[in-house]
């Protein structure tokens, strides 16, 4: 499992992740790279979620037209 996402914050001693964010823009390495693990990371959470996810459809039988109740 990743230890970081895009979108976390840095921590305040990770001085050398803040820095390079803001002074290397993302090669396409880098963001191929990510973007495999985001992929990862949503198959695995989906996954941990099935079969909850997919919930079961109860069948409900209708009346044939003039049954009475």
């Amino acid at each position: 499992m990743s230890s970081k996402d895009r979108k976390d914050l840095p921590h305040p001693d990770d001085r050398k992740d803040d820095e390079r964010a803001q002074t290397a823009p993302e090669t396409e390495a880098e963001r191929r790279e990510r973007k495999r693990r985001e992929a990862e990371n949503h198959d695995e959470a989906l996954e941990e979620t099935f079969p909850s996810s997919d919930p079961v459809s109860p069948f409900i039988p209708s009346r044939a037209p003039g049954e009475n109740a």
